[in-house]
């Protein structure tokens, strides 16, 4: 089949490496002039590594093989430990956490992308694309995997059904050097004044994030020109290495860190019409708080790629398990404070921990 693929996201990549290796004719067409390479880092879960194994894309090539997983209090106590290595025993492939530039690049490698081809129009039901500069493409198939401000998923829906939450992510890299950085930890440590989280992103990075309360007009919105104060007022007494990431945050950097509002979305059963659907963010939107965007993508892109003569049957069964992380992140449970994650005993976490990355995951319960 010709897939029109509108979107070079992950999702987008994924879908179209996953087609190309299957005979079929995919063309991505990307909005941006160059490959979108902002935007942090991802952790990626054993079900989304074995989905690059079977794309061959070789993610050990980049970023950095996790170990455990651990919420630590803001002075510094460890509360809970996850191993994540009992859930790459499990399922046979690691979690690994990837700048997202590094991904994209990965999955891009080999697969055609028009760049600078914005999508003004879509007729769904011809799976038909009209572009800004008045060139028109068909496909026997036509997918929006084009974010959350998807043009395909308005033509489809109608509408943006997505809600801010109360909770946004300042996120960014330091090289600084920490006790973290050349290690396979994440960290999570959460208090009243929000949560920080810092990931090993390999090539002497760690990946760091707040996320913190705020809303449209408020402290900590979107170009907030104060905002090295006051996330120094609000997390500066917390436990090494938290001092180190917000001196670099206050140091002058070609780079500045990334925002990203919290939104919430209902997954519908059906998200497509005709020869028409959608994959990754213009699907089902979530918060980032259960790192699971990324793995969601992939894992759209892994079930369509095998889906086209039904997609309503891809949309039924992607939006199962779909609604699972998003459900969940849309508690926004990570960010609050919980001192009793202490009494929950690491190897009782890491079961838990270990079969919820099935339940959230096509790939690992198609495969076992």
């Amino acid at each position: 089949m010709r897939v029109i693929v509108v979107g070079a996201g992950v999702a987008g990549l994924a879908l179209a490496r996953g087609l190309l290796a299957a005979g079929h004719d995919a063309e991505v067409y990307e909005e941006s002039p160059e490959p979108r390479t902002a935007g942090g880092s991802v952790t990626l879960w054993p079900g989304s590594t074995g989905i690059l194994e079977e794309l061959k894309a070789d993610h050990g090539r980049v970023g950095r093989r996790l170990e455990t997983l651990e919420s630590w209090s803001s002075d510094g106590r460890r509360l809970v430990t996850v191993d994540l290595t009992a859930a790459e025993r499990k399922y046979g492939h690691p979690t690994v956490h990837v700048a997202r530039g590094e991904l994209v690049e990965l999955l891009a490698e080999g697969v055609p992308v028009t760049y600078g081809a914005r999508v003004e129009h879509v007729d769904p039901w011809r799976a038909e694309a009209h572009l800004a500069d008045g060139t028109t493409v068909r496909g026997d198939v036509l997918v929006g995997a084009d974010g959350r401000r998807s043009v395909v998923r308005d033509a489809l829906w109608g509408e943006d059904r997505a809600e801010l939450t109360p909770w946004v992510t300042w996120q960014g890299f330091t090289t600084a050097p920490t006790s973290l950085t050349g290690g396979g930890a994440a960290v999570m440590m959460a208090g009243l004044a929000g949560l920080c989280g810092l990931i090993p992103a390999g090539e002497g990075r760690l990946l760091w994030w707040f996320d913190v309360r705020s809303a449209p007009g408020e402290p900590f919105w979107a170009d907030d020109p104060r905002l090295a104060e006051r996330l120094r007022e609000r997390f500066g007494g917390w436990a090494d290495p938290v001092p180190a990431v917000l001196d670099s945050l206050a140091a002058p950097s070609p780079a500045a860190p990334d925002f990203f509002p919290h939104h919430r979305q209902p997954i519908p059963e059906v998200w497509g019409r005709g020869p028409t659907t959608l994959a990754g963010d213009a699907a089902h939107t979530m918060p980032p708080t259960m790192a699971q965007g990324a793995n969601q993508a992939l894992e759209d892109a892994w079930l369509l790629a095998r889906s086209l003569d039904d997609l309503r049957g891809y949309e039924r069964a992607r939006a199962r398990v779909a609604r699972r992380p998003a459900r969940l992140a849309a508690t926004e449970l990570t960010d609050m404070h919980r001192p009793a994650a202490g009494l929950i005993p690491d190897r009782l976490a890491t079961w838990l921990n270990t079969a919820w990355l099935r339940r959230a995951s096509t790939y690992l319960l198609t495969a076992s």
